[in-house]
């Protein structure tokens, strides 16, 4: 046996984001890196940073804004292919996948025919917990119905019905409120025209320290 010290491995040039790359391999996945990619920016509801893009996938940051770029092109239709009806851009500090905007007639039509549906019972539960305790987050809600409303509350949004207005202080959460489509649809002129039923729902304040504990910020 040798007495030689072993090299050491230079740290400086370890990408971070690459350090459980030993675990798995997107490349052997099919399709390889740039499907593994394309899979998880599918199920992202909102913008995600290039670099925890690469913590996912382990793999070093500048490749994946290169893999980016990549769908980029292949989505607007680049090297003869056809161009998608969803692109992959930038927003704020993150990317994420988007309808194209050249087809914001069609998608508009299928938002606005989906308005005209009925809420469910979940909706309406879920509906009237805002109104009756705004503003409130998603978290304290779900505490109230014990269930969780992330979808509902999506849907709520989406229909004009509840929208931000704001962030809690201490824990960072979004909070909801109704809107003025809200009492239009009810046909109130204000929220104080409303049932009292507010008495008989938990006090908000029982559910202090939700947020945090699940995470619900933005």
């Amino acid at each position: 046996m040798t007495d030689e010290p072993v090299e050491a491995v230079d740290a400086v040039d370890v990408d971070p984001a690459a350090a459980d790359e030993l675990a798995f391999d997107v490349d052997d996945l099919p399709g390889g890196a740039l499907s593994a990619l394309e899979a998880v920016l599918m199920v992202a509801d909102e913008p995600i940073p290039a670099i925890r893009l690469a913590t996912v996938l382990a793999l070093p940051t500048d490749r994946v804004e290169e893999l980016l770029a990549t769908l980029a092109a292949e989505y607007r239709g680049e090297n003869g292919g056809r161009p998608r009806g969803f692109e992959v851009r930038r927003a704020g500090d993150g990317w994420r996948i988007y309808s194209a905007p050249v087809y914001a007639d069609v998608v508009g039509r299928f938002v606005l025919d989906g308005q005209t549906a009925r809420l469910t019972q979940a909706a309406l539960e879920t509906l009237a917990v805002i109104a009756y305790r705004q503003p409130v987050t998603r978290g304290q809600v779900s505490a109230v119905r014990g269930v969780n409303v992330d979808g509902v509350v999506r849907t709520l949004t989406t229909r004009g019905l509840v929208a931000e207005v704001g962030t809690d202080p201490s824990s960072g959460a979004v909070l909801y409120a109704t809107t003025g489509y809200f009492l239009e649809r009810m046909g109130l002129s204000s929220l104080d025209e409303m049932p009292p039923l507010a008495p008989y729902l938990p006090d908000i304040d029982a559910f202090e320290g939700v947020d945090q504990a699940i995470g619900d910020s933005r």
